[in-house]
């Protein structure tokens, strides 16, 4: 288990993910917000951070530009394969397992953290004013219904019915 404050995780086998609280003992996890800037000024607002996804692709970038970075070092809680994640609209659901499903709420703003964690890296999780997305590292997302997420796990993507809107930064 991730100790409060620290962004990297150790990987796992297997995530359990629980209903409108996150993932089961992580320091992210709870129905309000974790985030301690956040969280000091606004301390009842809804958690929209219970659940960080990051592709592995991004990794295999960062380490070509000299990073090295592996799964559950930038904090994530999931690590998928072939999404786009950071394209994706908000309020698509992505589904592991028989039951667990998460709804994308944003992308993972990079913090100081990072490049204190390997110096220069937070530069290369930025995108200019002209590229989309602005970050590049990770999403965000709320448990909408719990269950186990395990290593190889098909994550199956139902983008939402209604317009496209690109995820917020977070």
């Amino acid at each position: 288990m991730p100790i409060a404050g620290t962004t990297s995780k150790p990987p796992r086998d297997h995530v359990v993910l629980v209903g409108g609280h996150g993932v089961e003992g992580d320091a992210h996890a709870g129905p309000f917000v974790r985030h301690r800037h956040l969280a000091r000024r606004r301390p009842r607002l809804p958690n929209l951070r219970q659940v960080h996804l990051i592709a592995s692709e991004r990794f295999a970038h960062l380490r070509e530009a000299g990073f090295a970075v592996a799964a559950g070092d930038l904090g994530e809680n999931i690590t998928t394969a072939g999404l786009d994640l950071e394209l994706m609209p908000l309020g698509t659901l992505i589904e592991f397992g028989p039951t667990a499903i998460i709804e994308l709420t944003g992308l993972r703003t990079p913090c100081v953290l990072i490049d204190r964690f390997r110096a220069g890296l937070k530069r290369h999780v930025l995108s200019s004013a002209e590229t989309r997305p602005p970050f590049k590292c990770g999403v965000l997302g709320v448990v909408r219904a719990g269950g186990a997420v395990a290593a190889g796990d098909t994550a199956r993507v139902r983008l939402p019915s209604t317009s496209f809107e690109t995820l917020p930064a977070l």
